[in-house]
């Protein structure tokens, strides 16, 4: 009877807990929705997501974040482009091709990489990555009216901070899913002739697809959740999201903004974040559509 009491309790506590962690997603969802649909109803969802014009404390304001969604989504799809298959091929190597103190070292770097704060990052970007890109800028427009120029603050650096900080997140996990692969799937496909590269490219990395898959929709989320380096380094101008062009995020605008931010303004802002939980949530749904197809498959 006593044991299956402290069973009982501790199946309760663990509904209990999890029952807590919907409650927080739920509460969050709710939040950001109340706080997000008052400036909707005043500016228009269509002026709202299609108008360029960001002028929110103007004598008119104007509060279109058109531009502001292209170059989170642009900033984020390039960034991925660059840091998933940096960040897959390097999780290959871990796993299935380097020696004990050779992956020790990969794995030392690559938990450095995680550990290191996200405005570490912007200031590293701003005094290494920035006059880089500006030399760069310099190279390419030539005899162009020096008032273009961003100094190399703008969305070509933001998309290879982007890049480097999604890299942890894709290794760690994707290196996990490649070893949950069945040892003998690799012997078999070894055993039937197949190289070693043909079994990591045709067998194991097919296999660790769900995995992988994950590894990647958390790294896009960590890439569009960013606020503190790409405030640092993307410039911050309401512009059209080309590569050496100063540009802000949704993020970068709630962030450089909330803190004098009043009435209506304020209430953008909220709108805006509430627009970045939908594509989070979009790409969480998509990711899962995915995962449930492959494995009914």
């Amino acid at each position: 009877m006593k044991r299956r009491t402290k069973e009982a309790l501790a199946g309760a506590f663990f509904a209990a807990c999890a029952a807590l962690a919907v409650f927080a997603a739920a509460s969050v969802v709710f939040y950001m929705v109340y706080m997000g649909i008052p400036a909707i109803r005043k500016v228009g969802i269509r002026e709202f997501l299609l108008e360029t014009r960001w002028e929110p404390v103007a004598e008119e304001p104007g509060f279109g974040i058109l531009y502001i969604l292209l170059t989170s989504l642009l900033g984020t799809a390039l960034a991925a482009a660059a840091g998933v298959p940096v960040g897959i091929l390097t999780a290959v190597y871990l796993a299935e091709l380097a020696d004990q103190g050779r992956a020790g070292m990969v794995r030392d770097a690559v938990e450095t990489l995680a550990g290191i704060p996200s405005v570490i990052y912007g200031l590293l970007g701003i005094y290494l990555l920035n006059p880089v890109i500006y030399r760069l800028e310099r190279i390419l427009f030539a005899g162009a009216d020096r008032h273009r120029f961003t100094g190399g603050a703008n969305l070509l650096s933001a998309v290879i901070v982007l890049a480097v900080m999604m890299l942890p997140t894709v290794i760690h996990i994707s290196e996990a899913a490649i070893r949950a692969v069945c040892p003998g799937l690799r012997q078999a496909s070894l055993a039937l002739g197949a190289s070693k590269m043909q079994t990591i490219f045709r067998c194991v990395l097919p296999a660790a697809r769900s995995g992988i898959l994950t590894a990647v929709v958390l790294g896009v989320g960590r890439a569009m959740g960013e606020a503190m380096a790409i405030t640092l380094v993307s410039g911050g101008s309401v512009r059209a999201p080309f590569p050496f062009q100063s540009v802000r995020f949704l993020t970068t605008a709630i962030v450089s903004e909330m803190g004098y931010a009043q009435g209506l303004h304020r209430q953008a802002l909220f709108t805006i974040g509430l627009v970045l939980l939908g594509f989070i949530l979009l790409v969480n749904g998509t990711a899962d559509y995915f995962l449930r197809k492959g494995a009914g498959e």
